[in-house]
């Protein structure tokens, strides 16, 4: 049992409405819960798009809701049955809770489970705040040499990580092409390259964001393909620069050429990855796909990425830290001031944002 305290939460109630709200804290958790004293959360993307938007999709604010999914803290109180983790250890928390019970979940894909409850996808809370209640079994152990931001950074991890290894299948002297050098491309490139690709090119039309990440990942090569043709010619390009065909090509973009692109480069029998969401439609070389039985697979979220993550992140394969450009602390000014860097891309220092980083104290 812990003592009651103020539980302070970042609290969004409609477009361009957010503020503290002091919400209860259950100090007794239930059987198979975790409380958790959150001390780093990450700034999603989708968080600023719920903020401006107010909506994502079907996904709409109707009610005043906890902002923030990717976190990291201290267990404060375990109910009965928790054996994973005790109190006093650092944690991080996958954020979505299936229901357990579909035929989904039953099968192990739990990421697609229509009931999933997510933190901060409405109208479900979210974590930006001092105290949450969490189920043990998605909370997981950080080792003694992982800091508490380096736990959050779990979460965006996770999608590149499922990607490279539930769905690519990288291996040791693998291939990989990755489109898109945006933050999610960026951490697919450094989880290809942590899992022992032997090759790692990453594509983009912007010359400044290839720019950058080869300052995050010097070992990865880059192709800046704004001045290249059609899909045909940037394949060829990429083959004449790796050798040969890719393995596999995960698409972080969304952009129709890109997923062309993809599709050709790949060997036959290879896999293509699809991570980026583009538009709802589009037209693809499919026979070129069939007939070479290049497999195309989708990426939703992620599951079971967790041990993975602080694998790899704990034995220095992927460095996160970088990633993490600017850090703010935990006042009304200074989460509104991250949600508007992270909306703009710039920090109030000048620099672009990566990711943006709230300190719980």
């Amino acid at each position: 049992m812990v003592t009651p305290e103020e539980n302070k939460a970042m609290v969004l109630r409609k477009v361009d409405d957010m503020s503290f709200e002091s919400r209860p804290v259950t100090t007794a958790p239930a059987a198979g819960e975790c409380l958790v004293r959150v001390k780093a959360c990450g700034i999603c993307g989708s968080d600023v798009h719920y903020l401006k938007n107010g909506r994502i999709g079907d996904f709409i604010v109707r009610s005043p809701m906890v902002i923030g999914h990717e976190a990291a803290g201290i267990v404060e109180a375990v109910g009965d049955g928790v054996t994973n983790v005790k109190v006093g250890d650092k944690v991080a928390m996958e954020p979505g809770v299936p229901c357990g019970q579909c035929d989904l979940c039953k099968c192990g894909k739990y990421n697609l489970c229509p009931d999933v409850r997510f933190f901060a996808t409405p109208p479900v809370d979210g974590c930006l705040s001092n105290f949450v209640i969490h189920p043990a079994r998605f909370c997981f152990e950080l080792p003694e040499n992982m800091t508490l931001e380096e736990g959050a950074m779990c979460e965006p991890l996770s999608v590149a990580v499922y990607a490279c290894e539930s769905k690519a299948e990288v291996k040791e002297g693998y291939k990989v092409v990755v489109f898109g050098a945006g933050p999610v491309g960026t951490m697919t490139a450094m989880v290809a390259h942590g899992m022992g690709a032997s090759t790692v090119v990453v594509c983009d039309v912007d010359r400044a964001r290839l720019e950058k990440v080869k300052g995050l990942c010097p070992q990865v090569e880059v192709l800046d393909t704004s001045r290249l043709g059609d899909a045909d010619e940037v394949a060829q390009h990429l083959k004449e620069k790796i050798g040969s065909s890719a393995d596999c090509a995960i698409d972080c973009s969304g952009a129709q050429p890109a997923v062309q692109t993809a599709i050709k480069v790949t060997k036959s029998g290879g896999v293509v990855c699809l991570v980026g969401m583009g538009a709802p439609d589009m037209t693809l070389p499919i026979l070129n796909a069939s007939v070479r039985e290049v497999d195309i697979k989708g990426v939703f979220r992620y599951r079971n990425t967790y041990p993975t993550c602080i694998e790899l992140i704990s034995s220095k394969k992927v460095n996160v830290m970088p990633l993490i450009t600017h850090k703010y602390a935990f006042t009304d000014d200074d989460i509104l001031q991250a949600f508007e860097d992270c909306r703009r891309g710039v920090g109030r220092d000048g620099r672009s944002t990566i990711k943006c980083m709230i300190d719980i104290q």
